[in-house]
């Protein structure tokens, strides 16, 4: 049974998110805090708790200095690094509310943001942003001063508002500032994607976000000693609440990967022992693996499918779900050519995997499982702070979203949705009462929008989603996600989305992997360079029986009689996804109306 931290800072005492740093500099002054890399020195470099605090303080003696109110609202818009940090804490201990932004968002997205929070401050990457951003700002908007963290190329011009960051800070400054609020306070205002429509500001308060954080290490043994690696954007809260909040809880250290890119690279040198992903990660891996499982040997081949299940079956076993069996025996031989060699590419070091924020498919999670890895799927949601539910190491369905994270309740409503009662559920939305009200009720229970069961054991499972089922002209209902998923185990396919509401039967949009078009093209004896080649009848009729087996486990329902191919990936930038990578349905099927008309012609 796992239990809590062996530096274990509790909800109360920490009191507040800044409390909660006050607390660890107490405890462990000299411990690493942060790691980061030099590109000057070509390495890594740690940064203690003691010397996160003192740049704290000329952080907060520079935003004391602008004559902000406590309550007023200050944006973020960084990648990950410990400057983040700095600048979250030392805002949320002068009491000013932190509002979170994508790096990569569209300029007007970030611009509604910042005037529906109507934020005082603003933190941004570099000169670059700005320039992108400063044509959507107007007279609405009330930003007084723009800090630029790096200077590069571009030379800002002479402004009483933009500044650079290390001409902003005070280079004499004072120690931390005592800030004593309530935990109920609001702490930070989170923007959800929006998928449809604008999004909307969540409201979390410090106990939020310290609850969920709290309850999540019952579930787990994290040490001092851990090294995270931090790779999702803070801004989105499944990395700020347990990658961020809850390794200072535990008093870890945090590592930040230099880019998506180059994570490869620095899993080899940071070696990190937790890490918390998404389901896009690992599914590019298992892609690449299954494409250079294509050019080894039948030897080779079969070795890697053997290991793999092996492993699941020790597993199935570990868990309780199976029975031992004499090939378990071979284990360690397995291990050492096939397995060590994958868990290397990630460090050799790795002993947790958390992955949330959309579903994994269940080949492969048991690819990775298989290999060794103890990898746990987990739930929630930006109104729950986020986390829900995870599974538990020794408790592990892959199928499942795991169990309710202590002091979290949950019960399935009308039209099996999922409803959450809890101390992270939000305080609403901000400037937003008709939305709070439709997503709590008077009891307190939060309407998720995930269709769901619960087994006897507490096992949450995500059975659909309410707003994206399609109801075909035959009143069948269909969810889409769960098709979606099983297509893109396929890694030619790079994007996918069922359409078919109202239809006679379902169609697919389908983004093809740019890496493996030109070896499908010549397959078909097509020319890849020819745009004209995505509408080759046959090309379609191969995909479509590709589609077939992909989805031979599924009801009759889920039959693919259509598609429409190509090669322009859905980005932020062509508004078709959103900063989180969910698909924006919406934009998707407007985009290609005139396609989706010729399916059903």
């Amino acid at each position: 049974m796992s239990g809590v931290s062996t530096d274990f800072i509790k909800t109360e005492q920490a009191g507040t998110l800044y409390g909660l740093f006050r607390e660890r500099l107490k405890r462990s002054p000299k411990h690493p805090a942060y790691r980061s890399y030099s590109s000057t020195t070509k390495s890594w470099y740690d940064v203690t708790w003691q010397e996160a605090a003192i740049q704290i303080a000329r952080w907060q003696e520079a935003m004391a200095n602008e004559n902000l109110q406590s309550g007023d609202r200050v944006a973020i818009n960084l990648r990950n690094c410990k400057e983040w940090v700095y600048f979250d804490q030392a805002a949320l201990g002068l009491g000013l509310v932190v509002v979170p932004l994508y790096p990569d968002d569209r300029p007007d997205n970030v611009a509604y943001i910042l005037q529906d929070a109507d934020v005082k401050l603003l933190f941004l990457q570099n000169t670059g942003q700005w320039k992108r951003l400063a044509p959507s700002i107007t007279e609405e908007h009330h930003l007084k001063r723009i800090i630029i963290n790096t200077s590069d190329d571009d030379v800002l011009s002479p402004s009483d508002s933009v500044v650079y960051s290390q001409q902003w800070l005070p280079i004499n400054h004072g120690a931390l500032r005592d800030w004593d609020a309530n935990p109920h306070q609001l702490a930070s205002i989170i923007y959800t994607s929006g998928t449809t429509g604008r999004p909307k500001g969540v409201m979390l308060s410090h106990h939020n976000m310290l609850s969920v954080a709290n309850g999540s290490l019952q579930y787990f043994d994290i040490f001092p000693t851990d090294v995270f690696l931090s790779f999702l954007p803070l801004s989105h809260t499944l990395e700020r609440t347990a990658g961020y909040y809850l390794p200072m809880m535990a008093g870890s250290t945090v590592a930040y990967a230099r880019s998506i890119p180059q994570l490869a690279e620095d899993m080899q040198e940071v070696k990190p022992s937790i890490m918390i992903a998404v389901p896009r990660i690992f599914e590019r891996i298992y892609s690449r693996l299954q494409k250079q499982l294509e050019d080894k040997s039948f030897i080779s081949r079969s070795l890697f499918i053997t290991t793999v299940a092996t492993g699941w079956a020790r597993f199935q076993f570990h868990q309780g779900r199976s029975w031992w069996r004499p090939y378990f025996i071979l284990w360690p031989l397995l291990e050492k050519l096939v397995a060590s060699k994958v868990t290397q590419r990630l460090g050799g070091n790795i002993r947790l995997i958390v992955c949330g924020g959309a579903p994994l498919s269940s080949s492969v999670s048991k690819l990775f499982t298989g290999l060794g890895l103890s990898l746990v799927q987990g739930y929630g949601l930006t109104e729950t702070s986020p986390v829900i539910s995870v599974n538990k190491p020794e408790n592990n369905d892959p199928t499942s979203v795991g169990l309710a994270i202590p002091g979290v309740e949950v019960k399935i409503g009308d039209n099996d949705e999922l409803l959450v009662r809890g101390p992270g559920n939000m305080l609403g939305y901000w400037n937003n009462h008709k939305a709070t009200a439709q997503t709590i009720s008077t009891q307190g229970w939060l309407h998720t929008g995930d269709q769901a069961r619960i087994s006897d054991s507490g096992h949450i499972y995500i059975t659909g989603r309410i707003k994206d089922i399609l109801i075909l002209n035959n009143g069948e209902k269909v969810p889409p996600t769960d098709i979606e998923s099983a297509i893109l185990a396929d890694n030619i396919f790079e994007q996918a989305l069922i359409v078919g509401e109202g239809k006679p039967y379902l169609s697919a949009l389908l983004v093809l992997n740019s890496d493996h078009w030109f070896g499908l093209a010549k397959q078909h004896g097509l020319d890849g360079f020819d745009h004209n080649s995505l509408n080759s009848k046959t090309l379609h009729n191969d995909i479509i029986q590709r589609l077939r087996e992909l989805l031979h486990d599924f009801p009759a329902y889920a039959k693919i009689r259509q598609v429409t191919l190509s090669l322009e990936p859905w980005t932020i930038e062509n508004n078709l996804i959103t900063p989180t990578m969910k698909t924006k349905r919406a934009n998707v099927i407007s985009h290609y109306k005139s396609d989706i008309e010729k399916m059903y012609n």
